[in-house]
Protein backbone atom coordinates (compact mmCIF):
# COMPACT_ATOMS: atom_id res chain seq x y z
CA UNK A 1 0.00 0.00 0.00
CA UNK A 2 1.44 3.63 -1.02
CA UNK A 3 1.40 6.49 1.46
CA UNK A 4 -1.32 8.00 0.05
CA UNK A 5 -3.57 4.71 0.52
CA UNK A 6 -1.93 5.00 3.93
CA UNK A 7 -3.22 8.25 4.25
CA UNK A 8 -6.65 7.60 2.99
CA UNK A 9 -7.25 4.87 5.22
CA UNK A 10 -5.79 6.89 7.90
CA UNK A 11 -8.36 9.57 7.17
CA UNK A 12 -11.47 7.47 7.26
CA UNK A 13 -12.85 8.43 10.55
CA UNK A 14 -12.41 12.29 9.51
CA UNK A 15 -13.78 11.71 6.27
CA UNK A 16 -17.15 9.88 7.65
CA UNK A 17 -17.80 12.28 9.92
CA UNK A 18 -17.24 14.95 7.38
CA UNK A 19 -18.44 13.98 4.06
CA UNK A 20 -21.38 11.57 5.31
CA UNK A 21 -23.18 14.13 7.28
CA UNK A 22 -21.97 16.83 3.86
CA UNK A 23 -23.42 14.26 1.47
CA UNK A 24 -26.62 13.73 3.35
CA UNK A 25 -27.14 17.62 3.93
CA UNK A 26 -26.89 18.59 0.38
CA UNK A 27 -27.79 15.74 -1.59
CA UNK A 28 -31.36 15.32 0.75
CA UNK A 29 -32.04 19.09 0.88
CA UNK A 30 -32.44 21.87 -1.29
CA UNK A 31 -28.89 23.93 -1.53
CA UNK A 32 -29.44 27.35 0.25
CA UNK A 33 -28.32 29.21 2.46
CA UNK A 34 -30.16 27.58 5.69
CA UNK A 35 -28.16 24.05 4.20
CA UNK A 36 -25.14 26.34 4.22
CA UNK A 37 -25.32 27.03 8.22
CA UNK A 38 -26.35 23.95 8.73
CA UNK A 39 -23.03 22.57 7.42
CA UNK A 40 -21.50 24.87 9.65
CA UNK A 41 -22.36 22.86 12.03
CA UNK A 42 -20.69 20.03 10.95
CA UNK A 43 -17.24 21.42 9.76
CA UNK A 44 -17.18 22.54 13.79
CA UNK A 45 -17.98 19.11 15.02
CA UNK A 46 -14.67 17.64 12.81
CA UNK A 47 -12.51 20.47 14.97
CA UNK A 48 -11.82 22.09 11.58
CA UNK A 49 -12.35 25.41 13.98
CA UNK A 50 -14.30 28.47 14.29
CA UNK A 51 -11.71 30.89 11.86
CA UNK A 52 -11.82 27.96 9.20
CA UNK A 53 -15.05 27.73 9.68
CA UNK A 54 -16.22 31.05 9.22
CA UNK A 55 -13.76 31.25 5.90
CA UNK A 56 -15.35 27.90 3.91
CA UNK A 57 -18.77 28.86 4.79
CA UNK A 58 -18.29 32.57 3.49
CA UNK A 59 -16.89 30.76 0.15
CA UNK A 60 -19.62 28.36 -0.30
CA UNK A 61 -21.98 31.66 0.48
CA UNK A 62 -20.48 33.09 -2.08
CA UNK A 63 -20.60 30.90 -4.32
CA UNK A 64 -23.79 30.12 -3.96
CA UNK A 65 -25.09 33.54 -4.36
CA UNK A 66 -23.15 33.46 -7.57
CA UNK A 67 -25.33 30.96 -8.99
CA UNK A 68 -22.42 27.99 -8.78
CA UNK A 69 -23.75 25.89 -6.19
CA UNK A 70 -25.96 22.82 -8.31
CA UNK A 71 -25.61 20.12 -6.85
CA UNK A 72 -23.70 18.25 -4.10
CA UNK A 73 -20.81 17.38 -5.92
CA UNK A 74 -20.41 21.62 -6.78
CA UNK A 75 -20.40 22.19 -2.24
CA UNK A 76 -17.99 19.19 -2.49
CA UNK A 77 -15.47 20.96 -5.16
CA UNK A 78 -16.12 24.28 -3.32
CA UNK A 79 -15.32 22.60 0.05
CA UNK A 80 -11.71 20.81 -1.91
CA UNK A 81 -10.50 24.47 -3.04
CA UNK A 82 -11.09 26.30 0.14
CA UNK A 83 -9.11 23.93 2.47
CA UNK A 84 -6.32 24.06 -0.35
CA UNK A 85 -6.36 27.70 0.20
CA UNK A 86 -6.31 27.19 4.00
CA UNK A 87 -3.25 25.00 3.51
CA UNK A 88 -1.66 26.68 0.87
CA UNK A 89 1.98 25.65 -0.47
CA UNK A 90 3.83 22.39 1.02
CA UNK A 91 6.01 23.62 4.02
CA UNK A 92 7.93 19.93 4.26
CA UNK A 93 10.90 19.29 6.99
CA UNK A 94 14.03 20.23 5.54
CA UNK A 95 17.74 20.72 6.64
CA UNK A 96 18.17 24.30 5.62
CA UNK A 97 20.98 25.96 7.40
CA UNK A 98 24.55 25.57 8.24
CA UNK A 99 25.14 22.21 9.86
CA UNK A 100 25.02 20.92 12.60
CA UNK A 101 21.16 21.64 11.85
CA UNK A 102 19.53 21.78 15.25
CA UNK A 103 16.07 20.38 16.18
CA UNK A 104 14.32 21.29 19.32
CA UNK A 105 11.82 18.29 19.73
CA UNK A 106 8.50 19.85 22.04
CA UNK A 107 5.36 18.14 23.43
CA UNK A 108 3.01 17.86 26.10
CA UNK A 109 3.33 13.86 27.65
CA UNK A 110 2.16 10.72 25.64
CA UNK A 111 1.60 12.40 22.23
CA UNK A 112 4.13 10.36 20.88
CA UNK A 113 7.48 13.13 21.07
CA UNK A 114 10.32 10.15 21.26
CA UNK A 115 8.47 7.99 18.48
CA UNK A 116 8.66 11.08 16.22
CA UNK A 117 12.58 11.60 17.05
CA UNK A 118 12.88 8.07 16.21
CA UNK A 119 10.96 8.59 13.00
CA UNK A 120 12.39 11.48 12.13
CA UNK A 121 16.38 10.64 12.65
CA UNK A 122 15.33 7.17 10.59
CA UNK A 123 13.64 9.26 7.68
CA UNK A 124 16.74 11.41 7.75
CA UNK A 125 19.06 9.03 7.78
CA UNK A 126 18.08 6.87 4.63
CA UNK A 127 18.16 10.48 2.96
CA UNK A 128 21.94 10.22 3.78
CA UNK A 129 22.30 12.43 6.42
CA UNK A 130 24.23 11.64 9.97
CA UNK A 131 22.01 12.37 13.11
CA UNK A 132 22.63 12.53 16.62
CA UNK A 133 19.96 12.70 19.46
CA UNK A 134 20.29 14.70 22.50
CA UNK A 135 18.13 12.66 25.86
CA UNK A 136 17.37 15.93 26.89
CA UNK A 137 14.47 13.96 28.93
CA UNK A 138 16.27 13.40 31.78
CA UNK A 139 12.91 13.81 34.34
CA UNK A 140 12.19 10.42 33.51
CA UNK A 141 14.68 7.36 32.85
CA UNK A 142 12.20 5.50 30.84
CA UNK A 143 12.10 8.34 28.30
CA UNK A 144 16.43 7.98 28.51
CA UNK A 145 16.24 4.33 28.01
CA UNK A 146 13.28 5.03 25.05
CA UNK A 147 15.14 7.20 23.21
CA UNK A 148 18.39 5.16 23.08
CA UNK A 149 16.00 2.20 21.14
CA UNK A 150 15.12 4.42 18.46
CA UNK A 151 18.48 5.37 17.92
CA UNK A 152 19.70 1.89 17.38
CA UNK A 153 16.41 1.50 15.60
CA UNK A 154 17.46 4.80 13.33
CA UNK A 155 20.73 4.19 13.37
CA UNK A 156 21.53 7.31 15.18
CA UNK A 157 23.88 8.30 17.85
CA UNK A 158 22.72 9.32 21.07
CA UNK A 159 24.55 11.75 23.95
CA UNK A 160 22.90 10.97 27.02
CA UNK A 161 23.71 11.68 31.02
CA UNK A 162 22.14 9.68 34.07
CA UNK A 163 18.47 10.30 35.29
CA UNK A 164 17.83 13.62 36.57
CA UNK A 165 20.52 15.31 35.63
CA UNK A 166 20.34 19.00 33.60
CA UNK A 167 18.71 18.75 30.41
CA UNK A 168 20.17 21.76 29.28
CA UNK A 169 23.65 20.23 29.62
CA UNK A 170 22.69 17.29 27.44
CA UNK A 171 21.83 19.40 24.67
CA UNK A 172 25.27 21.66 24.88
CA UNK A 173 27.06 18.04 24.78
CA UNK A 174 24.96 16.71 22.37
CA UNK A 175 25.76 19.89 19.84
CA UNK A 176 29.47 20.21 20.32
CA UNK A 177 29.77 16.29 19.96
CA UNK A 178 27.71 16.99 16.32
CA UNK A 179 30.29 19.38 15.58
CA UNK A 180 33.30 17.63 16.73
CA UNK A 181 31.66 14.49 14.57
CA UNK A 182 30.76 16.44 11.22
CA UNK A 183 27.09 15.54 12.34
CA UNK A 184 24.70 17.02 9.99
CA UNK A 185 21.32 17.09 12.20
CA UNK A 186 21.04 17.14 15.95
CA UNK A 187 17.43 15.92 17.51
CA UNK A 188 17.24 17.32 20.83
CA UNK A 189 14.40 15.20 22.65
CA UNK A 190 12.72 17.06 26.12
CA UNK A 191 10.61 16.36 28.93
CA UNK A 192 7.04 15.92 27.94
CA UNK A 193 5.35 18.72 30.01
CA UNK A 194 1.89 20.06 30.40
CA UNK A 195 1.73 23.54 28.72
CA UNK A 196 0.29 25.29 32.01
CA UNK A 197 3.64 24.41 34.20
CA UNK A 198 5.77 27.82 33.85
CA UNK A 199 8.53 26.34 35.65
CA UNK A 200 8.64 23.43 33.12
CA UNK A 201 8.41 26.03 30.42
CA UNK A 202 11.23 27.79 31.68
CA UNK A 203 13.40 24.93 31.45
CA UNK A 204 12.73 25.25 28.03
CA UNK A 205 13.10 28.45 27.45
CA UNK A 206 16.64 27.59 28.81
CA UNK A 207 17.63 24.82 26.95
CA UNK A 208 17.22 27.04 23.73
CA UNK A 209 19.19 29.52 24.97
CA UNK A 210 21.98 27.21 25.61
CA UNK A 211 21.52 25.45 22.16
CA UNK A 212 21.39 29.02 20.66
CA UNK A 213 25.48 29.58 22.11
CA UNK A 214 26.36 26.40 21.02
CA UNK A 215 25.06 27.14 17.51
CA UNK A 216 24.42 30.88 16.72
CA UNK A 217 20.74 30.77 14.95
CA UNK A 218 19.66 27.14 16.43
CA UNK A 219 17.71 25.77 16.83
CA UNK A 220 16.36 25.71 12.91
CA UNK A 221 13.28 24.27 13.97
CA UNK A 222 11.41 23.96 17.21
CA UNK A 223 8.90 20.73 16.17
CA UNK A 224 5.83 20.67 18.28
CA UNK A 225 4.29 17.21 18.64
CA UNK A 226 0.88 17.13 18.90
CA UNK A 227 -1.52 14.11 19.02
CA UNK A 228 -4.65 15.03 16.50
CA UNK A 229 -6.93 12.80 18.47
CA UNK A 230 -6.57 15.23 20.84
CA UNK A 231 -8.89 17.91 18.98
CA UNK A 232 -9.08 21.06 19.87
CA UNK A 233 -6.84 20.82 22.96
CA UNK A 234 -3.56 20.19 20.36
CA UNK A 235 -4.67 23.70 18.93
CA UNK A 236 -4.70 25.20 22.53
CA UNK A 237 -1.17 23.65 22.76
CA UNK A 238 0.47 24.88 19.46
CA UNK A 239 -0.75 28.61 20.94
CA UNK A 240 0.71 27.87 24.14
CA UNK A 241 4.33 27.14 23.29
CA UNK A 242 4.71 29.08 20.14
CA UNK A 243 4.21 32.15 23.30
CA UNK A 244 6.66 30.63 25.04
CA UNK A 245 9.37 29.47 22.95
CA UNK A 246 8.46 30.22 18.77
CA UNK A 247 7.04 26.89 17.18
CA UNK A 248 8.15 26.72 13.77
CA UNK A 249 6.65 23.62 12.50
CA UNK A 250 4.24 20.86 14.19
CA UNK A 251 4.22 16.93 13.68
CA UNK A 252 0.62 15.66 13.52
CA UNK A 253 0.89 12.23 15.44
CA UNK A 254 -2.28 9.80 15.49
CA UNK A 255 -3.80 11.39 12.63
CA UNK A 256 -5.17 7.28 12.00
CA UNK A 257 -7.15 6.96 15.15
CA UNK A 258 -9.52 9.90 15.08
CA UNK A 259 -12.17 11.44 13.07
CA UNK A 260 -10.74 15.40 14.07
CA UNK A 261 -8.46 15.13 11.47
CA UNK A 262 -10.15 18.57 10.56
CA UNK A 263 -7.66 20.38 13.55
CA UNK A 264 -4.26 20.78 10.89
CA UNK A 265 -6.96 23.26 9.13
CA UNK A 266 -7.38 24.99 12.49
CA UNK A 267 -4.07 25.03 13.68
CA UNK A 268 -2.64 26.59 9.86
CA UNK A 269 -5.45 29.14 9.97
CA UNK A 270 -5.36 30.43 13.36
CA UNK A 271 -1.70 29.92 14.52
CA UNK A 272 -0.10 30.23 10.56
CA UNK A 273 2.03 27.19 12.14
CA UNK A 274 2.97 24.72 9.30
CA UNK A 275 2.12 21.05 9.77
CA UNK A 276 6.02 19.67 8.79
CA UNK A 277 5.27 16.14 9.23
CA UNK A 278 2.18 13.54 10.22
CA UNK A 279 1.92 10.51 11.51
CA UNK A 280 -0.49 7.69 10.07
CA UNK A 281 0.72 4.51 11.78
CA UNK A 282 2.79 2.57 14.10
CA UNK A 283 5.64 1.89 11.66
CA UNK A 284 9.12 3.42 11.27
CA UNK A 285 8.07 4.65 7.72
CA UNK A 286 4.79 5.44 8.47
CA UNK A 287 5.78 9.59 9.53
CA UNK A 288 5.56 12.09 5.70
CA UNK A 289 6.24 15.01 5.05
CA UNK A 290 2.62 16.93 4.99
CA UNK A 291 1.68 17.36 1.19
CA UNK A 292 -1.84 19.52 1.42
CA UNK A 293 -2.88 17.80 -2.06
CA UNK A 294 -2.26 14.58 -0.88
CA UNK A 295 -4.33 15.51 2.31
CA UNK A 296 -7.30 17.10 0.93
CA UNK A 297 -7.25 14.69 -1.91
CA UNK A 298 -7.59 11.66 1.09
CA UNK A 299 -10.65 13.64 2.29
CA UNK A 300 -12.42 14.80 -0.56
CA UNK A 301 -11.81 12.07 -3.19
Amino acid sequence: MGFVDTLKSGLQKTKKALFTDVEALFSTKKIDETTIEEFEETLLSSDIGITATTEIVETLLESYRAGKLKRYEDVKDDLRRSMLDILGLPQPFVLYQERPFVVLCVGVNGVGKTTTIGKLAYKAIHQGHSVIMAASDTFRAAAIEQLDIWSKRAGAQIVKHQSGSDPAAVAFDAIEAAKARDIELCIVDTAGRLHTKSPLMEELKKIKKVIAKGVPGAPHETLLVVDATTGQNALHQARIFNEAVGITGIALTKLDGTAKGGIVLAIKKELNIPIRLIGVGEGIEDYRDFIPQEFVSALCD
